[in-house]
């Protein structure tokens, strides 16, 4: 009686299935690195302004300016002051906690946007695109050469993220 035996032959390994890596995008890092700063600045500002709660704002500017040897009775210089009575403890608090709150957004914007993750970009686009009409209207009541930059880099980071969405983004 004869014998055979049946070889199998070996399973086979499902393909690997990868992803080919998001192409490098100097602006798209530009951006990152602007939104990562601005978070980072907005965080230590809020800690400023958190210390400057129980400091009577109106006194130490005036000492500050008979430091540097200045009339504090100067018509701009009096204005500040009169402008910081008005300043209260409560009044700094609520200002540094929406400072934390928009450093916060913008620090994870820009961790997201380094991830390349697709809501981040959405997010960025939200954001600059809810400055622009606002930015319009500061230009119109006064001209100012700083706020145009700020508009058209606004303006310039919206096209380019939504223009690059599909290359730049994991979806």
């Amino acid at each position: 009686m004869e014998t055979r035996t049946i070889q199998s032959s070996p399973p086979i390994a499902p393909p690997l299935i990868t992803k080919a890596p998001l192409p490098r995008a100097p602006t798209l890092y530009a951006i990152v690195a602007f939104k990562l700063l601005k978070g980072a600045l907005l965080l230590v500002a809020a800690g400023v302004f958190f210390s400057l709660v129980d400091v009577n704002l109106q006194e130490q500017f005036t000492r500050m300016l008979q430091e540097a040897n200045l009339d504090p009775e100067g018509k701009l210089f009096g204005d500040i002051g009169r402008w910081l009575q008005t300043v209260t403890p409560a009044n700094i608090k609520i200002f540094a906690t929406g400072t934390i709150l928009y450093s916060a957004f913008s620090l994870v914007e820009g961790t997201g946007l380094w991830l390349r993750a697709s809501w981040a970009g959405w997010m960025a686009i939200g954001e600059s695109s809810f400055f622009v009409p606002i930015e319009i209207y500061e230009l119109i009541e006064r001209y100012s050469t700083t706020l145009a930059v700020i508009l058209l880099l606004n303006i310039a980071i919206v096209w380019y993220l939504y223009a690059n969405r599909h290359r730049l983004f994991r979806h």
